[in-house]
Parts: structure tokens; C-alpha cells; sequence
């Protein structure tokens, strides 16, 4: 089964993070206008035109942000990615954390000491000693995608 455009369009969007959540919500008369060249599903755009129409046009901020379905704060927070990034600094980020935030590379070193020390521990047990040596709470799969990301690293880094 083939995609039409605009399901293919949705997809592609979907992927990027950059499917607008509340396309309901765009009042803007460009994109109500039935013109297929604004599409209120595609976040990018319609931040994009918020911010022009205030620059370019002077409409108001309240007004702007109202129109395309966005708080003023909001507002503002586009403008200043917009302004210090340009136009990809509009397209949205990943959600979720970047890295293994808890698991530091100083908590890791001491897990594989652990290891070495005690070879017969399991994941759940590094788990439950970081919690009382440390005050971390993190589940066992944790400890073990860090050990072996370690892992990983340490034989790319050897000839």
C-alpha cells in the first residue's frame, strides 16, 4: 500500500519530532486559507510564520501566538532558539534524556571496581549497592547497558 503526499508528509514529520501536536489549534489565515503550501501539521513552518508575522508584518505578540495556537511564552521561546540558531534551532529536539544522566562515568569506574572485586555480582546487586552507597535509584538494565557501553568503548579504543 503507497502513501498519498500528505500521509507520507505526516510520517516524515513524525520521525523528525516535528508533527504538530495541535494543528487544530492554527487560526492563522495563511493556513486556513486552503492553500497546501502552509500545512498547520508541520510545527517548523507554523513557528516560523508566527515569528515572521510579528517581525515582518508587526502583529502583535498576544495576537501572533494566539493564531498559531502557542502561549506567549512560547512565543519567546521560539524567538530566542530563532535567533540563536536559525532556522533548525526551530525543529525540535529529541525528548527524553541525552545520556545516562544518574550513571556518571566516576559512578561506572566504581562499578566495574565492584566488579573486580566481587566478579559474582549480577546487575540487580550493583543496582541495590549503588542506592545505599550513593542514594541512586536505577534499575538493573541500567547497570548493564553502562557496563556495556564501557565495554564497548574499551575494546574500540585497543589496536
Amino acid at each position: 500500500m503507497t502513501e498519498t503526499p500528505r500521509e507520507g508528509k505526516a510520517s516524515a514529520l513524525r520521525r523528525q519530532h516535528a508533527l504538530n501536536p495541535r494543528p487544530q489549534s492554527v487560526g492563522d489565515s495563511a493556513f486556513t486559507s486552503g492553500n497546501p503550501f502552509f500545512d498547520s501539521r508541520d510545527l517548523v513552518q507554523v513557528k516560523y510564520e508566527m515569528l515572521r508575522r510579528v517581525r515582518e508584518d508587526g502583529e502583535a505578540v498576544s495576537q501572533a501566538a494566539a493564531n498559531f495556537g502557542f502561549s506567549r511564552p512560547s512565543f519567546y521561546q521560539a524567538q530566542a532558539v530563532f535567533e540563536a540558531e536559525g532556522l533548525t534551532g526551530l525543529v525540535p529536539q529529541r525528548p527524553g534524556p541525552k545520556r545516562a544522566h544518574k550513571l556518571s562515568e566516576e559512578i561506572v569506574d566504581r562499578l566495574e571496581e565492584a566488579l573486580k572485586a566481587d566478579p559474582s555480582l549480577n546487575s540487580a546487586q550493583l543496582a541495590q549497592r549503588l542506592e545505599e552507597d550513593h542514594g541512586l535509584r536505577v534499575h538493573r538494565r541500567s547497570v548493564e547497558r553502562a557496563l556495556s557501553r564501557r565495554l564497548k568503548r574499551g575494546a574500540q579504543r585497543r589496536p
